[in-house]
């Protein structure tokens, strides 16, 4: 559902110190789109993802297991006019794909304007509150699980993982509430892959109610009916965006998608490819990750990279590294064989290729990251053209080199493709790649554990790659990686 980096609704009155509302009024009701079939389960194929946007720096994860992308918080009438204004245009033209917002990141965008006064508002709270995040996330969960126990059927059986996330979430949000280009584009994606979890609008308001509650009642310091109302209307404005996203996607595409394993290859004694066959048609772009559920960890879902571009039989393969710990992780490299049936989420991600240029693409593997830049290899290779493309494979040992054969074959069959393995005990990736170059016409793509992507976004960067050409999926989405 709305992981503990979703949860929040909008409430329109007064919160007492417990958590409690007041009594001037109700808790937002959002507004409730036109549902689709019962299950969500359409036949429809999703439209072709957007494009990433210029300047905009993706993050990736490492074909691995992240836990859910963080949330963005805002509330501006910035925020509204966009979305109106997006929804415009939508209209206007017929999608192909389903739309996926890159998620956000600290150097993306850049107010054009000073701070509103809601973000201004928000921010203090969220520097009020951080000292004592854990406290505030633990009542959070008591208010809402207390007050509303249906919703508890939701949230995994196991709440270890996930009980910081909330706080993550909001500070993040409170950083990029006035970036209102990204922040919509990211809510509307959110909102989409919320529909997983089993989330209805309904469920908003309850999530608002116990936020607000928790808010006010560990922010007591700054906390008053002004900070209230700029909560509410951010909250608001958030959540309808969400709803509005997840029921225009609902007439296009189902909830998840069912998926039989159909082979299991241990690559290492902790690194297995599996190849799964979806129930029905499923569109995504090389370079682009999913979110997946095993039948052993009810509602954990993680996130995997796909390990190859759009095949003919309509196959996917993932390369998943069993972590310590990790409860999916380990279930697919160690439990899962042939047969088994898995759940997939909504295909997101903008590290994929721009095939309106030329551009050479220079490619940072480390690990099982790997997966997705082997995906953008061959979707080159099928578009066509012959632009030179640079991988550096990296890995701590030889042994961990799983897919290097796989590379190599690539690179005989196609002169414009040149594969560097790297191996180092640091893995010093960006490193090597300094020895290369120069790189000034070339788009990065970075995959693999949060420190190589972001030291290789330095990297590249001090030599002299502009930071809108540096492409990679969420780095906050891989720090508690399962």
């Amino acid at each position: 559902m709305f992981e503990a980096r979703h949860n929040m609704d909008a409430p329109t009155t007064t919160s007492a110190d417990d958590g409690t509302p007041g009594d001037g009024g109700g808790w937002f009701t959002p507004r409730k789109p036109s549902k689709g079939p019962e299950d969500g389960r359409i036949t429809t194929a999703p439209t072709t993802p957007e494009a990433p946007e210029s300047g905009v720096a993706p993050e990736a994860p490492e074909t691995r297991e992240a836990p859910q992308a963080t949330e963005a918080l805002g509330a501006m009438e910035a925020l509204r006019a966009t979305e109106a204004s997006r929804a415009s245009q939508q209209q206007a033209s017929t999608p192909q794909a389903q739309s996926t917002a890159p998620p956000i990141s600290v150097r993306q965008a850049k107010p054009a304007q000073q701070a509103s006064a809601d973000a201004l508002l928000v921010q203090r709270t969220m520097a009020e509150i951080e000292p004592v995040a854990d406290k505030v996330t633990s009542y959070f969960y008591a208010l809402l699980f207390t007050r509303h126990p249906d919703l508890r059927a939701l949230f995994p059986a196991a709440m270890d993982t996930q009980r910081d996330r909330i706080l993550k979430a909001l500070l993040t949000a409170a950083e990029h509430i006035d970036h209102t280009d990204v922040l919509v584009a990211y809510l509307k994606n959110l909102g989409r892959g919320h529909r997983k979890y089993g989330t209805q609008a309904e469920h908003y308001p309850a999530v608002g109610e116990c936020l607000i509650g928790s808010l006010s009642r560990y922010a007591s310091a700054t906390w008053d009916e002004e900070t209230e109302a700029a909560w509410v209307r951010t909250y608001t404005t958030i959540s309808q965006v969400m709803i509005d996203a997840a029921a225009e996607d609902e007439m296009r595409a189902p909830a998840w998608w069912f998926a039989e394993v159909v082979s299991h290859d241990l690559r290492t004694p902790d690194i297995a490819v599996v190849t799964v066959r979806p129930d029905q048609p499923y569109p995504f772009l090389a370079g682009q990750y999913t979110s997946l559920e095993t039948p052993w960890w009810p509602r954990v879902w993680r996130h995997y990279s796909f390990a190859s571009a759009p095949r003919p039989d309509g196959l996917l393969s993932f390369h998943v590294k069993a972590v310590p710990a990790g409860w999916v992780s380990n279930a697919l490299v160690h439990h899962a064989r042939p047969g088994d049936i898995l759940r997939l989420g909504p295909p997101t991600g903008s590290m994929t290729v721009d095939h309106t240029t030329d551009s050479g693409l220079l490619c940072l593997g480390g690990g099982t990251g790997i997966a997705p830049i082997k995906a953008l290899v061959e979707d080159v290779a099928e578009y066509g053209r012959r632009r030179p493309v640079e991988v550096f494979y990296g890995a701590r040992t030889d042994h961990d080199l799983y897919d290097i054969d796989t590379m190599l074959r690539l690179q005989q069959s196609h002169p414009w493709l040149a594969v560097r393995p790297v191996v180092d005990q640091r893995a010093q990736l960006p490193d090597a790649v300094r020895e290369y170059g120069p790189w000034n016409e070339y788009d990065a793509y970075l995959s693999g554990p949060p420190g190589m992507i972001r030291n290789g976004v330095d990297a590249l960067r001090d030599i002299g790659i502009p930071e809108g050409r540096i492409r990679h999926d969420s780095v906050e989405e891989l720090v508690a990686s399962d």
